[in-house]
């Protein structure tokens, strides 16, 4: 699939390389079928549709309006129905961004709590490693900033329905593991309790402040963006009260003519003593979605290479390192494009790790049933990769990227088709 990506990108170079740059007004649209690849998720089959309204022009590459519309499926179970809609003309001054999506997912990866505390094995069946999870969220966030400054605050109301459940062998056609899943084992333990076991809905509200020098969004190529937000569900709207904090730093870098160097600092922890459900301890905090989900450590989105949801815990620190290059543009049917490429390092580690109940009267043999060694919380998971960009009127990229784990414990190698940049 990756060839014929290639071969239909360079049928466009052959006919209009050297074409030079025309700035976009009124109605612009990305329109592909949604065929990617995901090591985690296997092939993707679907349709993907961006509007945007560019106005006058004046702005370009930046956008008035923006709506995003997928349908899409992949061929390991999940299933994203998505619709998203940002703008900074909805209301004068503040950037309006709304979205509604269902992600269902036959076979969610689950490796347990604080990464390599829960062993892995690649002789393991995937199922194994998986539960079943449906999941609703419907997000509205709101930025604006601080008169004509580059300062800012950000807001936003989040709802999240979780259906969660065993793996379905019968359905999926698949035997069931000895001793259930890792998911089953939890529960039978008591690990996972009895009133988060099958999911739950939670009520966030979320208040920060930022700081944004960016001189665009899709492809920055120089300035900051800066958050640091707390993100709550209260108790008047939640059964399981908790609050998280998130500090997030990018920045970027002009090196040479369209050669950038960029990199994401991300610091997220729980604060207080609150128990946070299981199902929403993966869950990144974040003012703006470029995927239709933001969970890890491990996977497209966070530590390229590393195996999906594979390191959670109550306080992560993670880092993306990438140098990004624009090597070749051209335009085709008044539409702009490029080509890129990306070098990325990626690196994460768990600062404070889950609970695991009842871990302190656990013979040998429940620990070994459950799969828990001791946790290392000065572990790095590493990993290191190379990407192609292709840009269509800067603001729809497709992006490629094949990372590598430096630990077999922590995965082997993931390919990711998807689309934007990761920051």
């Amino acid at each position: 699939m990756k060839k014929i990506l290639l071969v239909g990108v360079l049928t466009l170079v052959v006919l209009s390389v050297g074409a030079a740059d025309k700035v976009k007004t009124g109605f612009g649209f990305g329109a592909l079928p949604a065929v990617s690849f995901d090591s985690d998720l296997g092939f993707q089959y679907g349709a993907i549709v961006n509007l945007y309204h560019y106005g006058d022009g004046s702005a370009y590459p930046k956008y008035d309006h923006s709506l995003y519309m997928e349908w899409s499926r992949y061929t390991k179970g999940t299933g994203i129905n998505r619709v998203m809609y940002d703008s900074e003309k909805l209301l004068r001054g503040i950037r309006t961004t709304i979205d509604v999506t269902y992600l269902t997912d036959q076979m969610l990866n689950f490796y347990g709590f604080n990464g390599s505390q829960s062993s892995y094995s690649d002789q393991a069946t995937r199922s194994f490693y998986s539960h079943e999870r449906n999941m609703f969220r419907i997000k509205a966030d709101l930025q604006g900033n601080f008169g004509a400054s580059d300062f800012g605050w950000v807001g936003g109301y989040s709802f999240y329905d979780f259906e969660i459940g065993s793996v379905d062998y019968a359905h999926l056609d698949l035997e069931p593991d000895a001793g259930g899943s890792l998911y089953d084992r939890y529960v039978a333990k008591g690990v996972i309790t009895q009133d988060e076991a099958g999911g739950g809905s939670l009520n966030y509200l979320k208040a920060g402040l930022k700081y944004d020098s960016r001189d665009q969004r899709a492809f920055p190529s120089r300035g900051m963006w800066t958050e640091a937000v707390i993100q709550t569900a209260p108790s008047f709207l939640n059964e399981m009260p908790h609050t998280k904090f998130a500090l997030i730093h990018r920045q970027y870098f002009t090196l040479l003519r369209d050669m950038v160097f960029a990199y994401r600092l991300d610091y997220q922890t729980t604060l207080g003593d609150s128990r946070v459900p299981f199902y929403a301890q993966p869950l990144l905090i974040t003012s703006f979605l470029t995927a239709a989900s933001n969970q890890g450590l491990g996977g497209a989105k966070t530590l390229r290479g590393i195996l999906r949801n594979r390191v959670v815990g109550d306080a992560v620190l993670f880092g993306n390192f990438e140098l990004r290059y624009k090597f070749l543009k051209f335009n085709l049917l008044n539409q702009n494009f490029y080509l890129g490429t990306n070098l990325f390092f990626d690196s994460g580690m768990i600062l404070k790790p889950m609970e695991v109940p009842g871990e302190a009267t656990m013979s040998a043999a429940d620990k070994a049933f459950l799969a828990l060694d001791e946790p290392n919380l000065n572990e790095l998971y590493s990993s290191a990769g190379l990407g192609l960009k292709i840009g269509w009127n800067e603001n729809f990229v497709i992006s490629v990227d094949h990372g590598r784990a430096f630990n077999a414990n922590h995965g082997k190698a993931g390919t990711y088709i998807t689309l934007n940049y990761l920051f």
